[in-house]
């Protein structure tokens, strides 16, 4: 799957800034391949979900870090919230409850 068409997750695209820097690390590219559709959208959503470029480009750069440390899913991450093939889980609700 690493040649021009890298995968993305079930409810996002891959960003070109995520896809580049992935493609740019074969060990991160090759652990990307490795990890399941879900698991994939919820490291695009981790990254994209933020306000500031700074934090993105630090999610970025944290994607290929953790995904090379065999880390599969982002750490402390709820899931993504806009996928549309299921319902929010209890734990979600409750943790998007507690954010507002």
């Amino acid at each position: 799957m690493s040649g021009n068409k890298l995968a993305g997750g079930v409810a996002h695209k891959l960003p070109t800034d995520l896809k580049n820097a992935l493609v740019s690390d074969s060990r991160a590219l090759a652990a990307w391949d490795d990890i399941t559709p879900l698991a994939r959208n919820e490291w695009i959503c981790w990254t994209i979900t933020v306000k500031q470029q700074k934090t993105r480009d630090e999610h970025v750069k944290r994607v290929v870090s953790e995904l090379k440390d065999g880390k599969r899913r982002p750490c402390c991450w709820i899931g993504c919230i806009h996928r549309a093939d299921k319902p929010l889980s209890q734990s979600v609700r409750w943790a998007l409850e507690k954010t507002k």
